[in-house]
């Protein structure tokens, strides 16, 4: 059988040469790279989507102040609190109903001593900011034909809550012909800014500072369900994981919050 023939010793030679220099400049190149700790890891966040825009800009800051890169992740809170049960890389997660979380907990995915009540909530009814309604919304939305949309009830606490209230006030039955649902609180203001239906059921941050909708019911206290966001630390988080939540109860990050339309419970 024919084999390869072994190159001359200068050309052996030569090829370590070559091979000594091209580590050596692979080495100096990683030499003058950026460390990894120069910069920290970016810290991922995932949170309920009625928290998108607060949120964002409190993360803007607290990068600001500290030099953490902070990564959002927003999505309805049951979908939020699925990922992170199967083991999405989560460090930090708030959500906009407490079941959510507890599920969370019982599945061992968050630590307990870092659970914190964050933040309140209230619901309102909203319409598109020139639509003409005649009369009480609801009963002017049987009368016309519409739809109102709320968060689906079995997966964004939005629509849940939305059900809870309507239920109270003796109206969720005679509104099952209106009723369309959405993937999130988010998509349902879209639908009504759009046109594409005439009323919806949002948390008031929604509606704040939102110019394209305007609310027209805001329910009494007494037929407000009790609405709170828990926010957490997950098993296996980095250290400044922490430092964050502590900041999200600070007076500054609250300031933001209540501008946004929250109501911080620190």
């Amino acid at each position: 059988m024919t084999g390869f023939a072994s190159p001359p010793p200068d050309l052996r030679s030569r090829s370590r040469r070559l091979g000594l220099f091209g580590a050596l400049a692979l080495m100096a190149m990683a030499a003058c790279s950026p460390t990894d700790s120069a910069t920290p890891a970016p810290m991922t966040v995932f949170a309920a989507a009625s928290l998108t825009d607060a949120l964002g800009e409190i993360a803007s800051e607290y990068e600001r102040e500290t030099g953490q890169p902070v990564r959002l992740s927003f999505a309805a809170s049951g979908a939020v609190a699925r990922q992170v049960e199967a083991g999405a890389p989560a460090q930090v997660v708030v959500l906009a109903d407490t079941s959510w979380m507890d599920r969370l907990q019982t599945a061992g995915r968050i630590q307990p001593d870092s659970r914190v009540d964050l933040l309140g909530n209230r619901l309102v009814l909203i319409t598109a900011a020139e639509a003409e309604i005649e009369g009480e919304p609801l009963a002017w939305l049987a009368r016309t034909g519409g739809r109102l949309v709320i968060g689906d009830p079995e997966s964004v606490p939005a629509g849940a809550y939305a059900r809870t209230w309507l239920q109270t006030a003796g109206l969720w039955d005679g509104l099952q012909p209106s009723i369309v649902t959405a993937a999130d609180v988010r998509a349902a203001r879209a639908f009504v800014a759009r046109g594409e239906a005439q009323l919806a059921v949002v948390y008031r941050s929604d509606a704040t500072g939102f110019d394209e909708v305007r609310v027209v019911a805001d329910p009494p206290s007494a037929e407000q369900p009790s609405i709170v966001y828990p926010a957490a630390v997950t098993v296996g988080a980095a250290p400044a994981s922490k430092a964050f939540l502590v900041y999200l109860r600070s007076p500054a990050a609250g300031a933001i919050f209540n501008r946004y339309g929250f109501e911080p419970l620190a």
